[in-house]
């Protein structure tokens, strides 16, 4: 393979990985000039890739979407049973993990001409895959926008339905998709609140891009699962209760981290505090978790009430009762 050949293919491949690339960088990347970027991307334009070049200082490339699928990689027809079958295994779940497939999916449909699009976007849906879990709907349109998004680090403007039923549009900028259980979640920057939200994917029902990139915020791996974990905890349960602490909301903040999400202030001195679970041992897992001499109240329901009181009292009275002789 000539030099000429090896280096825009390896031109390819970086413009495949982000959507826009500045002349200097792409050079810089690969150790040539800017006039051999402009050659090797003639060179790939002739070879039917729809390269997009935008001059100036804010200047560079991008592969346009949209572009014909390149010759002597896919078929149409194989370009489109993948892109089914990757848009099926990420709303599954499957293929060797989130990462992997949304990445894929990401570089197919970028390159999908219109006409592709439509079609896949028609069979798709009527694709029905086997499934024991009851996983709610994930449109894959809304999924891979979004890993387009996440990828080339661009802010988006969403249409979100929170689970009361109420819609809005977010401006988010997308830093990671995470599937957890039966859902997906986006993880990412809310414009407006100037905080990190979790969303779920499946109440997203509209994506629209805005070319307006960020610069992405540190978060670590365990931040970032500490998060979505907090999210998959914030569903309907079957006991609810607050917790109103003697504690004020900075403070309160300050000592619970992200899991202070959902707290709101209930004067100066007091916060209130959602708590819940499964059942009322769940529901008072949270309880334990007030900081030690500061008072609070709760409104926790009966017939909970009454059984969580009767449990403290065995428990006090087994702790004040001698220990039980020693095993050994």
């Amino acid at each position: 393979m000539s030099d000429t050949t090896s280096r825009a293919l390896a031109l390819l491949n970086l413009l495949q990985t982000h959507r826009h690339w500045p002349g200097s960088e792409l050079a810089g990347r690969l150790g040539v000039t800017e006039r051999t970027v402009r050659r090797d991307v003639d060179r790939l334009r002739e070879l039917g890739y729809r390269v997009e070049s935008t001059p100036g200082a804010a200047g560079g490339y991008r592969l346009e979407a949209g572009s014909a699928v390149p010759p002597l990689l896919l078929t149409d027809d194989e370009a489109v049973t993948m892109a089914i079958g990757l848009r099926v295994a990420a709303t599954q779940q499957m293929v060797g993990g989130s990462e992997v497939t949304l990445t894929a999916l990401a570089k197919l449909e970028q390159v999908l001409p219109s006409a592709l699009r439509r079609r896949v976007n028609a069979l798709a849906a009527s694709v029905q895959p086997t499934s024991t879990r009851q996983a709610p709907v994930i449109s894959p349109v809304v999924l891979g926008e979004l890993a387009l998004a996440a990828r080339d680090h661009e802010r988006v403007r969403v249409r979100y339905v929170d689970r009361e039923g109420r819609e809005s549009i977010r401006r988010v900028e997308p830093h990671v998709l995470s599937p957890s259980e039966r859902n997906w979640y986006l993880l990412g920057w809310d414009i407006e609140r100037d905080d990190w939200r979790t969303l779920r994917v499946d109440r997203i029902e509209a994506v629209e891009h805005t070319r307006v990139l960020f610069t992405p915020r540190d978060m670590s791996e365990e931040e970032v699962q500490e998060r979505i974990l907090l999210a998959t905890s914030w569903s309907p349960q079957k006991i609810e209760a607050d917790v109103v602490m003697d504690l004020p909301i900075d403070r309160m903040r300050e000592y619970f981290g992200i899991w202070a999400d959902g707290a709101t202030p209930e004067d100066a001195d007091r916060t209130r505090w959602p708590v819940g679970g499964s059942d009322w041992r769940e529901a008072v897992y949270g309880m334990f978790y007030v900081p030690p001499g500061v008072e609070f109240t709760t409104d926790f329901p009966e017939p909970h009430r009454a059984e969580l009181r009767e449990a403290l009292g065995r428990l006090i009275r087994a702790l004040d009762a001698p220990a039980p002789p020693s095993r050994f």
